[in-house]
């Protein structure tokens, strides 16, 4: 599963960790990733969605429908 969001598109970011004497190694700050399952009442079945946690909240305030057709408007599969 690849640590991006269908919805905001957001991904993991780079940069480096900086220990007390300032030795720098590379690291990563992954996405807070979910798989949800939603029903979507205009084609009558289940998708299944990888969003983030911010996603989730949008798609709770904009609804299923309006979601999928963003995802789709982004050239995302659903």
């Amino acid at each position: 599963m690849s640590a991006h969001c269908q919805l905001t598109g957001v991904k993991p970011v780079f940069g480096n960790h900086v220990s007390h004497s300032h030795r720098r190694t590379r690291r990563r700050w992954n996405p807070n990733i979910q798989r949800r399952r939603y029903w979507l009442p205009s084609e009558g079945r289940f998708v299944r969605l990888t969003l983030s946690a911010r996603a989730i909240k949008t798609v709770d305030t904009i609804g299923i429908e309006s979601a999928v057709a963003q995802i789709r408007a982004r050239g995302g599969k659903v």
